[in-house]
């Protein structure tokens, strides 16, 4: 598949118009070949899974978080923000970003996300349509379903909230979204599930009255690789996409 016919279906996937203000993404890096046959899927650019993009045979990388997001002054192997492109580059490897644009697309990062705990009838989150917002099969208190979400993420989380208050709306934004609670609380969610939380952010929500579920960055966007993978799929063509098997979150418990 030409390069060309790539990214066309990356922007019916992934419409370039979802993409918040701040954002850089599409086709950050040209790959040496137009004829794209393999494609590594991963979140993020590293010196690892640009390894094994190269040790696969990969034309190109498809990532949910972009390089060069914030002026870029040099591309070095020993500078850990461009290490990845560095390697690609060497190696004639393209690079194609979907990121807050796979945020809020249907069947992106936040429906797999409400997927994946359970949230049924999910619809998307004013104002900007980033988020889902939905409900769960029956009530349940936050104790019991913030341990539903460790167990389905297979992460441990940390919370805010009365672990014994009954809960049924849910909200979720994969990633750092924790500025968001309120805007979750005013949409009548119960409980807010994201990645990432800043402290003064988990004080509002508290103040709020809004449960709070900080659930880890890489744990709550992974969901969405292989579904990513099935669209692309579903779109027909000769391209063979592998989701990175050596890529895993810089956190972890001890």
């Amino acid at each position: 598949m030409h390069i060309s016919n790539f990214t066309e279906k990356m922007q019916r996937i992934a419409p370039r118009e979802l993409q918040m203000d701040y954002d850089n993404v599409g086709l950050l890096i040209g790959p040496e070949k137009q004829e794209i046959r393999r494609v590594l899927v991963a979140l993020d650019c590293t010196s690892v899974t640009a390894k094994e993009a190269i040790e696969w045979g990969a034309d190109l990388m498809l990532t949910h978080h972009p390089v060069f997001f914030r002026g870029t002054k040099r591309i070095a192997p020993d500078d850990p923000a461009t290490a990845g492109a560095y390697m690609l580059i060497r190696h004639g490897i393209g690079l194609f970003a979907a990121h807050t644009n796979l945020d809020a697309a249907e069947d992106g990062v936040n429906d797999a996300l409400a997927e994946a705990l359970g949230v049924q009838n999910a619809v998307p989150m004013e104002p900007d349509g980033l988020g889902r917002i939905g409900s769960i099969a029956a009530p349940v208190s936050f104790g019991t379903f913030a341990k539903t979400v460790e167990e389905k993420l297979n992460t441990a989380v940390r919370i805010s909230g009365e672990i014994d208050r009954i809960i049924n709306r849910v909200a979720v934004i994969g990633g750092a979204a924790g500025e968001y609670a309120l805007l979750a609380r005013d949409a009548g969610a119960d409980v807010f599930v994201t990645g990432e939380c800043r402290h003064h952010e988990a004080l509002y929500a508290r103040e709020a009255g809004i449960c709070l579920i900080d659930a880890g960055h890489y744990e709550t966007e992974k969901t969405v690789l292989n579904r990513l993978i099935g669209r692309l799929h579903c779109e027909g063509d000769d391209v063979q996409y592998k989701v990175s098997e050596y890529e895993y979150g810089p956190l972890r418990r001890l």
